[in-house]
């Protein structure tokens, strides 16, 4: 094992963190090495800079005038020049802030600099990466977005172990979640991750269902086991409910015992309509952990950065710092807000006419992009076929047993009609 990633696991051990940590994440470190020289020799390279595999000239990086005619106002280093492995400083504390301000009962203290990623995807894979061995598993929802297993299972070896997070009354079925912690913490360590609002289902909980997720949290982390917590907050801000817990979940878990270690992605992507400029974050809090620990974890993130993409896109980070102080777009996001809870709010004016349908159940939903619809006794399969060849409608088949409807991609105005066609193709292909 490579001399620095000893010296980190070294920093990280006695810690929830340092005991979590994966095969690969005890193995990966960010190496002394260019990037790090580079850094160096920007700061003090006074007369040459020989150390990055840039062109300057007259100490800026040499700017196609193409490139200088599409990125009018930028300057060159906003746009071609390789930004931090980490990510922009000014973006990452930018993005720490708007998380305090959208989070108020966020201790600032227990949570380190956000992390910039190329997309909330790669935020969870690099996390899967650090702390999920071949073998472990790791618990969510059941349905679930199809990339967690692709994540956690294919590429890291774990095992998934879903969970139908709902009960008959149309919320958690905290008894049931409680469960599958307690049995996971019976060997020694939890891992699960929390996706809300949910994709496929679109459900986000409410106050005390989220004071209930964490006491299962608390008491097997009381118990002795160590838990990692994922929150997959890629959807955050899309509440259409007053009785949602409007905040992440994750600021009540990232202070809240020695042996919880939370992990939050998100990002832009959602939250501010910038779904192809591919920039996320990873933030972590921990009660137990020190500065020098959250040292050491951005050290084995960005080592696993450094590995894989190198950095993430530099013009999309310096787009996004320039949105962000640009007194307009606040304003614009809420009409953009407005115009999907409107979206919302047909899908479930519509879904109260066909309350008691034998063939179509709805899941739980009250935020997000989307809603799910369980199939009984049909096909999901084969009724998205039947929309998508004979209606002209696609939507997601999970499984053979659910199908997944963005209303957020729809206009309000044909949501009934394309709601109706769904039911009735359901009816029709189940007699």
């Amino acid at each position: 094992m490579n001399d620095i990633a000893i010296e980190l696991n070294e920093t990280l051990q006695g810690t929830v963190a340092g005991r979590l940590l994966s095969d690969f994440g005890k193995r990966i470190y960010f190496p002394r090495g260019i990037i790090a020289q580079s850094a160096e020799a920007k700061k003090s390279a006074s007369k040459a800079n020989g150390t990055i595999g840039m062109a300057y000239s007259n100490g800026k990086p040499l700017l196609l005038p193409a490139f200088e005619r599409y990125f009018p106002g930028f300057a060159p280093e906003e746009i071609v020049a390789y930004a931090p492995v980490a990510g922009s400083e000014a973006l990452r504390k930018l993005w720490k802030n708007l998380i305090l301000r959208k989070n108020p009962s966020l201790d600032p203290d227990s949570v380190y600099l956000p992390i910039v990623t190329p997309g909330v995807t790669a935020g969870i894979a690099y996390t899967a990466e650090l702390f999920v061995n071949p073998g472990q598993t790791v618990l969510s929802a059941e349905p679930s977005w199809d990339n967690y297993s692709l994540i956690f299972e294919e590429r890291c070896g774990g095992v998934m172990r879903g969970i139908y997070f709902f009960d008959d009354a149309g919320h958690l079925d905290i008894p049931k979640i409680d469960e599958a912690i307690r049995a996971e913490a019976a060997n020694g360590s939890v891992r699960i991750i929390f996706n809300f609002p949910n994709n496929p289902a679109g459900y986000s909980p409410g106050v005390a269902e989220v004071d209930a997720l964490v006491n299962c949290i608390r008491r097997a982390a009381e118990g002795g086991a160590d838990v990692l917590v994922i929150c997959d907050d890629a959807y955050f801000g899309f509440f259409y409910e007053d009785g949602v817990y409007k905040e992440s979940i994750f600021s009540r878990l990232a202070g809240l015992h020695e042996r919880v270690l939370a992990v939050k992605t998100d990002g832009p992507t959602k939250e501010d309509y910038s779904w192809g400029l591919r920039i996320a974050m990873i933030t972590i809090g921990s009660k137990g952990l020190r500065p020098e620990h959250f040292d050491a974890l951005e050290k084995k993130i960005t080592g696993a950065i450094r590995s894989s993409v190198s950095c993430s896109n530099t013009p999309a980070q310096s787009l996004l710092l320039k949105i962000y102080k640009d007194e307009t777009s606040a304003a614009q996001k809420d009409a953009f807000y407005t115009l999907l809870k409107e979206r919302y709010e047909a899908v479930k004016r519509f879904i109260e006419t066909r309350r008691g349908n034998p063939y179509l159940s709805p899941m739980p939903f009250n935020s997000g992009y989307f809603m799910c619809l369980r199939c009984n006794g049909i096909d999901a399969g084969r009724l998205r076929r039947e929309l998508l060849e004979k209606q002209g409608i696609g939507v997601i088949a999970f499984g053979g047993e659910y199908i997944r409807v963005a209303f957020a991609g729809m206009e309000k105005e044909i949501i009934p009609e394309v709601f109706a066609a769904i039911y009735e193709t359901a009816t029709r292909i189940a007699v």
